[in-house]
């Protein structure tokens, strides 16, 4: 008999996955939870998977590894894709593959199994993650091969075999969530012209306009990149972040709205809620503007750009993906210190920033005249570093007094040949 791990979340398409999977192969199925801050009664989760089932049910508690090896390489990377979404799906998928292949080893399993769509982006994070770690084991993905169409049709595919659908209709949107944040698909989304019904959709975030009329402030504290502490209490990455998404959902902070380009090629629409690491993504941007040079900003800018573009592309066990992210560790070394912002109705403002490492001297940028700033300096350094518009105009200067010679030599000539030819016209000229 085929053992099968199965990639299992509890939800509506892995719950339809394991009688399927018994129906359509020989097989035991091991189901397998990770665990990576998602709110789920993981009693229950189990005891369904059993009942739906699974032979067997193993919850794998990652929520540590996930924070510090792979959303902080994230942030310290300001890593983002199409400018707005904050890869919480993404970042977990890779990590997810690798418990997955952890467990079959051990299960001396033979294929792995997983419920993303043959539309999705995760199908492509967990088939590279899978191959990347267990090249010889078989990748069964129900969604590319079966008959259902729909999420309608699980549900009635579920009701038919009497067993338990783990959600209404009326609330069936695609949804993935953890620590991070949380994503909705579907329903009124998929026209991009509705406006979404925030109201029903939201589970971690207020809407901006139901958010406190008083703004709350809130202060960071950052070592090399990484938060340490909020409002001066230090703590761990799991607890701060759900420290952060409490008090950013409740007014109403990270909520993203975006029409995104897949990896397959298709657009498709979400919406995001990510209220702590919109909060810690903004405060890290505020401290990296006082603790790094120009260049390196401008560099890592564009790094920041790749990083989260291989991110959400599933290709986070790259060599180039490692390379950039051991370029962000060594820009990270002087972003220590402190940030404070403002929240309010869905709004991040800065309150003030402080580093030991900070590049700003006041001596030298305030409008009061400093020993390390001489102002006649600058007309000197003004005239070197426009020397090339400066030589651009002179040639365009000189072209345009040539022309103007060259056209007066013209019509001077010009008028001497219509007098030479009136002259000859008469003789008495």
């Amino acid at each position: 008999m085929k053992k099968i791990v199965l990639a299992y979340s509890g939800g509506l398409d892995t719950t339809a996955i394991i009688p399927w999977l018994k129906e359509n192969h020989d097989c035991e199925i091991v189901a397998v939870c990770v665990d990576v801050g998602q709110e789920a009664d993981w009693k229950a989760v189990k005891q369904r998977a059993l009942d739906t089932g699974a032979a067997s049910c193993v919850i794998a508690d990652a929520k540590k590894e996930y924070v510090e090896e792979y959303v902080w390489p994230a942030l310290k990377a300001s890593a983002l894709y199409e400018d707005k979404y904050l890869l919480g799906t993404s970042t977990a998928r890779p990590l997810i593959a690798k418990i997955l292949v952890d467990t079959a080893r051990k299960e001396k399993a033979q294929a792995i199994a997983h419920g993303a769509t043959g539309k999705g982006n995760d199908q492509v994070r967990f088939d590279l993650g899978i191959m990347a770690f267990a090249p010889d084991l078989e990748i069964i993905a129900p969604w590319r091969t079966w008959r259902l169409k729909s999420r309608e049709d699980e549900i009635r595919y579920l009701q038919r075999r009497k067993l338990p659908v783990p959600m209404k209709k009326k609330d069936s949107y695609s949804r993935d969530d953890n620590l991070w944040h949380i994503s909705h698909e579907g329903l009124e989304l998929e026209d991009p012209s509705n406006e979404p019904d925030l109201k029903r959709m939201l589970k971690m975030t207020v809407p901006p306009e139901k958010a406190p009329n008083k703004p709350e402030y809130v202060e960071i504290d950052f070592e090399k990149g990484i938060p340490v502490a909020v409002n001066g209490k230090a703590m761990d990455g799991v607890t701060l972040i759900r420290a952060l998404n409490q008090t950013g959902g409740a007014h109403g902070i990270g909520i993203a709205d975006l029409v995104e380009n897949r990896i397959v090629g298709m657009k498709s629409r979400g919406i995001y809620e990510t209220p702590g690491g919109s909060i810690l993504y903004y405060a890290h941007q505020e401290l990296e503007h006082i603790c790094l040079d120009r260049q390196t900003y401008a560099f890592k800018q564009q790094a920041a750009l790749k990083m989260g573009e291989l991110i959400y592309g599933g290709l986070w066990f790259t060599p180039l993906r490692e390379a950039l992210s051991a370029f962000v560790d060594s820009t990270q070394k002087t972003v220590t210190g402190k940030v404070r912002l403002k929240l309010y109705k869905g709004n991040i403002s800065s309150a003030g920033a402080s580093s030991p490492y900070s590049l700003y001297n006041a001596n030298i940028a305030s409008f009061t005249t400093g020993d390390l700033y001489n102002h006649a300096d600058a007309k000197g350094f003004i005239r070197l570093y426009g020397l090339p518009v400066l030589v651009r105009s002179l040639l365009k200067l000189d072209n345009k007094t040539a022309a103007k010679d060259g056209a007066g030599s013209k019509k001077a000539a010009a008028g001497k040949g219509k007098a030479g030819a009136a002259r000859g016209a008469n003789p008495k000229t």
